[in-house]
């Protein structure tokens, strides 16, 4: 039997928390999905929540094209426009 350590081997200390929101009123905020059909509904409601709720200003949804992967190169390059990311699962 083989036991595997799932932590990272790569020093994280260069990495740092983005700032956190003052508020989302106003904001645009991206849903990146890995694209499994129970995400549709979850996001959906989701949407709604955060427009009437937050009254966040435009939601953003992409699916990325593998949902076991990391999200594509060209979704995080958009992703960088928006004022916060959820990236989302479902089964």
């Amino acid at each position: 039997m083989e036991i595997l350590d799932p932590t990272h081997e790569a020093d994280a200390g260069g990495f740092a928390l983005a700032a956190r929101l003052s508020a989302l009123q106003g904001a645009t905020v991206g849903i990146i999905s890995n694209g499994k059909k129970n995400t549709i509904p979850f996001f959906d409601a989701f949407e709604s929540e955060l427009k009437e709720t937050y009254g966040v200003a435009e939601v953003v949804r992409r699916t990325k094209s593998n949902y076991s992967a990391p999200a594509d190169a060209h979704l995080v390059e958009e992703a960088q426009g928006w004022d916060a990311v959820v990236a989302g699962i479902g089964d």
